[in-house]
């Protein structure tokens, strides 16, 4: 029973030291690539295929009032 408390203590252990590891390099990361004009430009085109998209499915719709297939 001891065998199975430590061997889990220490599966725990190495799991929590992966986990900050990994948290700390992300944060490091992070804050040292990321382009902030490359941050902005990704968001705006990512609104404006959103956008696109939310024409086309208007549009889609309201030609003929039956959706795609007219």
């Amino acid at each position: 029973m001891a065998t199975i408390l430590v061997t889990l203590a220490v599966v725990a252990a190495v799991v929590a030291v992966v986990a900050g590891f990994v948290s700390w390099r992300d944060r490091r990361r992070r804050a040292t690539e990321e382009d902030p004009v490359a941050v902005r430009a990704a968001r705006a085109e990512q609104h404006r295929r959103a956008a696109e998209r939310e024409h086309a499915q208007h549009d889609g719709w309201n030609n003929g009032g039956h959706g795609f297939t007219g």
